[in-house]
């Protein structure tokens, strides 16, 4: 059975990755939460959060780097 993680006391820093300059990028993470990295939209901070496991973590910030998560929403 998987525990879903209490986020309301998270600390969130925005990720390295969210370069884009027009601010509408920003994605934050988590570093709370061992084996789980989870992440958010800073526009949206109540808003839903995706749980990545630590290994899917990096395909996921590859997937943001070259572009093929572009529109996804």
């Amino acid at each position: 059975m998987r525990v879903t993680p209490e986020l309301s006391t998270a600390r969130w820093r925005k990720s390295s990755y969210s370069g884009n300059q027009q601010g509408d990028a920003c994605v934050e993470v988590s570093d709370d939460y061992p084996g789980t990295v989870p992440v958010r939209d800073s526009k949206n901070p109540t808003g839903p959060a995706l749980l990545l496991t630590g290994t899917a973590w990096q395909p996921f910030v590859n997937s943001v780097r070259d572009g093929s998560l572009e529109g996804v929403r």
